[in-house]
């Protein structure tokens, strides 16, 4: 029995895979160009629109073999796919699950090929790794990143501390040495027309949240924290809201209507 669950395997995921790369090919002249050079072999801080980590672009290095639109429609198939499990690992039925993949932020990222996707992976990864992921977005983190240091803290003081930050610090200074202080390029977005920030009007609740997850140690208070304390969130990234209820389907479902209604209101007006 186990062999032929094996060999159902190994022709079932060649077939799969053809027919999301078939499918690609199919839909990529229908959806709009990448924006996102990858492998320029330049600096991309050179470009004022590139404000993210620059590991962030090493899971896309594949897509980059791709003709450009191909792998704006597998960034597609990749969001969707990272959307749907980081749900089901934070505890989401899947009537939960159909109504993140269908809420406004959702679809807004994937039309614009943008990265939040890869940020929600840090949400269900160890602080060690989360970091990374997480500050590809820091709009949708950065409240995570000193409930996690907080929490090393209470678990093995100075040396678990060390223990959580120390490969991302590295990671960071080296980053400046290549690069330059690439995080203080964001210092602009905030005067982007489509910045969704509510900020400062949101810092009271932002805080009053993250106060929340530290006394409560329950880290969804710090997700749905972190876009309220940056004055830059794009709309997709108020995802890691609704990632922070996710687990509970009545909320979840309540938020996504709540999101349509928005999006109607502005369409409207």
């Amino acid at each position: 029995m186990k062999t032929n669950f094996s060999r159902q395997n190994i022709v079932r995921w060649p077939i799969v895979i053809g027919a999301v790369l078939a499918l690609s090919f199919l839909a990529a002249p229908y959806l709009p160009p990448a924006t996102l050079t990858l492998l320029s072999g330049h600096n991309p801080y050179a470009n004022p629109l590139m404000i993210h980590a620059p590991w962030g672009m090493i899971p896309l290095i594949p897509l980059a073999l791709l003709p450009e639109s191909v792998g704006r429609v597998m960034l597609v198939f990749c969001g969707l796919a990272s959307y749907a499990y980081v749900a089901y690992k934070l505890g989401a039925k899947p009537i939960a699950i159909v109504f993140l993949l269908f809420s406004p932020p959702v679809l807004h990222v994937l039309l614009n090929g943008n990265l939040d996707w890869l940020a929600a992976l840090g949400f269900i990864a160890p602080p060690q790794i989360g970091l990374f992921f997480i500050s590809i977005k820091p709009q949708m983190g950065i409240a995570v990143a000193p409930f996690w240091l907080i929490q090393a803290w209470r678990e093995g003081g100075w040396k678990q501390t060390i223990k959580t930050f120390a490969p991302f610090a590295i990671a960071l200074l080296l980053s400046f040495l290549i690069f330059g202080l690439w995080p203080f390029g964001t210092y602009r977005t905030a005067d982007y027309w489509w910045n969704a920030s509510l900020w400062p009007m949101s810092i009271p609740v932002g805080l009053a949240l993250f106060v929340a997850s530290i006394r409560k140690q329950k880290i969804e208070y710090a997700r749905a924290a972190s876009p309220c304390l940056s004055p830059y969130v794009l709309f997709h990234s108020w995802v890691g809201v609704i990632l922070a209820i996710v687990s509970s389907t009545p909320e979840t479902i309540a938020a996504v209507i709540g999101l349509w209604i928005l999006v109607a209101i502005r369409y409207f007006n």
